[in-house]
């Protein structure tokens, strides 16, 4: 009745908002995977997305038919592998960003492993720059990570905005510079505030700097200072800084999947990891 082609459409275009970037993850054209949609929809009976030319949101049974949909394509792929004979084997070194540890990740990872229990999975949770080095260098077979503004290769994953977080009732002097709390370089979201500050002719200064998410969200509740954050992954106790601060935008940024080239048994794990976190991706901006 629901056709897997169509359901791993559906999930891109859940995951992304967006008929144009769920196109481009699937390397189909707009009008297919519009027309995908239309055919699940049909199928079961009922609207999926509700859109106009601005916004695309999932309604109450498009909510409904993700879990629906991550089930058939997991079944759908546990029986091609069985009936097809294949066995998934080797070592897969898989790296993500920090970001995603509060997230449904874990999950997503149990189910691959006892999938495919013959992986040996290696996992390396670190900045996305430092995950990107690391791919370049041969040394990650996949990573799940944050995307540079001027950057188009990887897999779109999720899209969001990033934004300043601080504690509740954290006030900004005007007339004092901006208390930063920072991951090091070659940290993303590091290089997008200090642009951003210096664009808007901003004084800032460094609070806390940290590699380790977890330190950086206990300065941030301990009054230190401001972060910037993914809108979808605020940090409980964390809050976004009000507009009247006066603080400058940061813009949106992507999170993609890249794989290495090492190739044979590892690039064929990394792809069915990698399919398994796309037809889960819904899940990565979702606290635990």
């Amino acid at each position: 009745m629901y056709e897997p082609t169509q359901l791993r459409t559906f999930l891109a275009v859940a995951q992304t908002l967006s008929f144009t970037r769920a196109a481009d993850r699937l390397g189909l054209r707009q009008s297919t995977v519009s027309q995908h949609v239309r055919r699940l929809e049909e199928a079961t009976g009922r609207p999926l997305f509700a859109r106009d030319t601005h916004r695309v949101e999932l309604t109450e049974d498009g909510e409904a038919m993700l879990g629906f949909a991550r089930t058939i394509l997991q079944a759908h792929e546990r029986a091609a592998a069985f009936f097809g004979g294949t066995r998934l084997r080797g070592r897969l070194r898989f790296g993500a960003s920090e970001d995603f540890v509060t997230t449904r990740l874990p999950e997503i990872l149990e189910s691959f492993r006892r999938e495919h229990p013959e992986v040996d999975l290696e996992l390396t949770v670190e900045l996305s720059g430092t995950l990107q080095a690391r791919l370049a260098a041969g040394r990650l077979d996949l990573i799940l990570a944050k995307r540079r503004g001027a950057e188009s290769e990887g897999r779109l994953v999720w899209e969001d905005t990033l934004i300043w977080i601080g504690a509740p009732g954290l006030r900004l002097d005007p007339d004092r510079p901006v208390p930063l709390i920072l991951y090091p370089p070659p940290g993303i979201t590091r290089a997008r505030a200090l642009e951003a500050l210096e664009a808007q002719g901003r004084a800032w200064r460094i609070a806390c700097t940290s590699s380790s998410l977890s330190a950086n969200v206990a300065a941030a509740r301990a009054g230190l200072g401001v972060m910037a954050h993914t809108r979808g992954l605020v940090p409980p106790g964390l809050v976004p800084v009000p507009a009247r601060a006066g603080l400058p935008e940061l813009g949106d940024v992507g999170f993609v999947l890249r794989k290495g080239r090492r190739g044979g048994e590892s690039q064929e794990a990394a792809d069915a990891l990698a399919e398994a976190i796309l037809a889960g991706g819904d899940r990565l901006h979702r606290p635990r």
